[in-house]
Order: C-alpha cells, then sequence, then structure tokens
C-alpha cells in the first residue's frame, strides 16, 4: 500500500485548497479511503471517508458543510475540497486506508493563517 498525499500550502481564512492522495500498490477500486488529520501538539483526527465505489460519504461535524471528498478509480486519486479554511484547520493532512490512519502516507500540510 501507498498513498502519498499533495496540495496542501498557506491560505487566508476563508480560502479554498484541494488535497490530492495518490494510490498505488493495491487494488484502490476495493477500499474506502479516509482523510485523517493532526494539528500540532494534537492527535490524530478523522476529517472525511468515502467507501470504495464512492457512493458513501462521511464527514466529522468540524468539517462537515465546508469539505467535499471524491474519488476517481480509474485514476486511483482521492481528492478532498476543503472550502471556507479555518485556523483550526491547520493541520498535517493525510489520507489513509481506515479511521485510524492506516497505510497513510508522509502528509501534505496545511495551514491557515492571515
Amino acid at each position: 500500500v501507498q498513498l502519498v498525499e499533495s496540495g496542501g500550502g498557506l491560505v487566508q481564512p476563508g480560502g479554498s485548497l484541494r488535497l490530492v492522495c495518490a494510490a498505488s500498490g493495491f487494488t484502490f477500486s476495493n477500499y474506502a479511503i479516509a482523510w485523517v488529520r493532526q494539528a500540532p501538539g494534537k492527535g490524530l483526527e478523522w476529517v472525511s471517508d468515502i467507501s470504495s465505489a464512492g457512493g458513501n460519504r462521511y464527514y466529522a461535524e468540524s468539517v462537515k458543510g465546508r469539505f467535499t471528498i471524491s474519488r476517481d478509480n480509474a485514476k486511483n486519486t482521492v481528492y478532498l475540497y476543503m472550502n471556507n479554511l479555518k485556523s483550526e484547520d491547520t493541520a498535517l493532512y493525510y489520507c489513509a486506508t481506515d479511521r485510524n490512519g492506516r497505510g497513510r502516507g508522509h502528509g501534505t500540510q496545511v495551514t491557515v493563517s492571515s
């Protein structure tokens, strides 16, 4: 299992970013994929996940209505569209094969600051 996250950066409050998770080394279309994050000094927090075929999507209350998860099984890719970003969204974001962060990559840093 290899998952590689990208798309993070520095953004002002209220801004948007799109995170990308590129998968390889396993049958991607058979797996649900999750996004989790870790803020400085805190533990791993589940953000969102999507079922293997993309028909079911789930969000933490803290991001519901602002984040959207999607996937393209033809490209072995999962996306996380993040809108109306807040300072509390600042964290290292990972994609993983479950909500506990199993199989996660190195992550991509998202910093929300003015």
